[in-house]
């Protein structure tokens, strides 16, 4: 992956040059070129790991699998969110990790994990390393080093169970290679993260993550049955048997920790058969009220989806202004349907039904098959963007159906107020991606003149945008975890007993405090 951008650099081009004038127009800003530095011009403070701890872990992992180069540290200093990328394209990589280590299997992470603990060095769990909220970026917590611990070594399908419907797999097997695995066997996750290319299953399990096709597979957390998790204490295993009542689901606790309070190494995952049959569709509606109540209508009929999820009115046209097509009136979705061919065929019929009912034209399948054909190149926009001059960056969340569209005018509106100024404009768009019968998510894109000062500029934005947020009945975050970001918020989410609970599980699993500090739990 890029160390300044999103994942492979070739895949980054320049900006069309009738796009780029499109957005220095909507902008009201001009756009100059901003490249990264030199990777040779990176700031990288000197690795504070002490040659005692390096041969300890040397010992337990393998010499060459202990790594203090500055190539490998700037690649492990932290994620994928828009300050992160501008830090680095800015040649600033703090902090860094000390050191990064490869363990090759669970007893290996135990053994690093042992020896961090006792010299009172930070371990920080790294997947796919595609978080945007800080989630990875490597802080010592107070500590005297830290050590990133990239799991990418445990990337294999440990079993499957044909007749369960389970399979168990390496916590480090990014996506693609799961789904080829499990291919072999008839089988897939049905797991569609715009990460998918890079995150690995272990980062799905530690961040709740939700796939584009959760209305029919189920968020992440919904497929895991068991985990094996390793702690500077010992090793937990939870899960197995399809249910039981044998006191509160430990599993659940762990779901969502962020590797604060172990690190996974195995994933136990409920798989289903291939499907037969992908049917694409997509709709129009005349706004985005009405394009949110009708999939509200659909989210609580029988009438399942494997995918469904509407764009609101800015959201529509810059899709369509970036593909050089002409934005037609309205908001658009796209809904997909997977399964038997006949029962794709009667869900697709009963949906059909509802959605026009409820004010939607349909488009047929082509838009439907478009977004899906394009939709892991929306970072890479990103990336190009970054490099004319111009900051965006995402955000979500999700609230009950009731609380959607005053939630969606709230932030919004927040988001506008924040960066409408003497610098430039701002564009806000939004889609509802996920839905539940009870709620849906909200999931925001933001484009905006980078200004004087971008960290600062977009740091006011996000800010105001979590108030709003809060204020108005949303969860801090749907899916993309809490990490650094969004911890300010979590005494909000959870209240201050659900904040006492958390720490005092770290205490008894972490007592060293040197799982992932600063992420996640808030303080006292």
């Amino acid at each position: 992956m890029s160390w300044y951008g999103w994942g492979d650099p070739a895949r980054t081009a320049p900006l069309d040059p009738g796009l780029r004038d499109l957005v220095s127009q909507v902008l009201r800003a001009p756009l100059a070129e901003s490249p990264p530095v030199a990777e040779e011009r990176v700031e990288l403070a000197p690795s504070r790991l002490g040659p005692g701890v390096g041969a300890a872990l040397a010992e337990a992992v393998g010499a060459d699998h202990v790594r203090r180069d500055d190539a490998v540290r700037l690649r492990h200093s932290g994620g994928k969110s828009t300050p992160d990328l501008l830090l680095r394209r800015a040649g600033r990589a703090d902090p860094a990790p000390d050191a990064v280590v490869y363990p090759a299997d669970h007893d290996e992470v135990l053994r690093v994990l042992r020896v961090c603990s006792e010299a009172r060095v930070a371990v920080v769990p790294f997947g796919g390393g595609t978080s945007v909220v800080g989630g990875v970026t490597p802080l010592d917590g107070g500590l005297r080093a830290v050590v990133c611990l990239d799991l990418r070594r445990l990337d294999r399908l440990v079993s499957v169970d044909p007749a369960s419907m389970t399979a168990v797999l390496g916590a480090g097997t990014r996506t693609p290679r799961a789904e080829a695995l499990l291919a072999e066997h008839g089988c897939t996750l049905g797991h569609l993260p715009q990460s998918y290319e890079y995150a690995s299953l272990g980062g799905y399990a530690a961040t709740r993550s939700s796939g584009q096709a959760s209305a029919g597979y189920g968020r992440f957390e919904d497929m895991v049955v068991s985990l094996r998790v390793a702690t500077p204490r010992g090793t937990l295993e939870t899960g197995g048997p399809p249910a039981s009542a044998a006191g509160p689901d430990l599993g659940r606790l762990l779901l969502g920790s962020e590797g604060t309070l172990g690190v996974i190494t195995e994933v136990g995952l409920r798989v289903r058969r291939r499907p037969e049959r992908v049917l694409d569709e997509a709709w129009s509606f005349p706004d985005f009220p009405t394009g949110v109540e009708a999939l509200r209508v659909l989210a609580q009929s029988d009438a399942r989806t494997t995918m469904a999820r509407v764009l609101d009115e800015s959201e529509t046209f810059v899709g369509a202004a970036v593909a050089g097509r002409p934005a037609a009136p309205g908001c658009q979705a796209v809904l997909a349907f997977e399964g038997a061919p006949a029962e794709v065929g009667a869900r697709a019929g009963a949906a059909r039904g509802l959605l026009s009912a409820a004010g939607g034209t349909p488009l047929g399948p082509e838009a439907a098959e478009r977004w899906r054909r394009d939709r892991f190149a929306a970072p890479y926009l990103r990336d190009s963007l970054l490099s004319a001059g111009v900051l965006t960056e995402t955000l979500e969340t999700a609230a009950p159906w009731g609380a959607l569209l005053p939630l969606y005018a709230a932030v919004s509106g927040a988001l506008t107020g924040a960066l409408e100024d003497g610098e430039g404009g701002a564009v806000v768009m939004c889609h509802v991606s996920h839905t539940y019968p009870t709620g849906a998510s909200l999931y925001f894109t933001v484009v905006t003149a980078a200004g004087a000062a971008p960290l600062e500029r977009w740091g006011r934005a996000k800010r105001a945008a979590s108030e709003a947020i809060v204020a108005h009945g949303g969860t801090i975050t749907h899916h993309h975890a809490v990490g650094t970001d969004h911890r300010p918020w979590m005494a909000a989410e959870i209240g201050p007993l659900g904040g006492e609970v958390l720490r005092a599980v770290k205490a008894a699993l972490d007592p060293e405090g040197v799982l992932n500090p600063s992420k996640l739990i808030p303080d006292p």
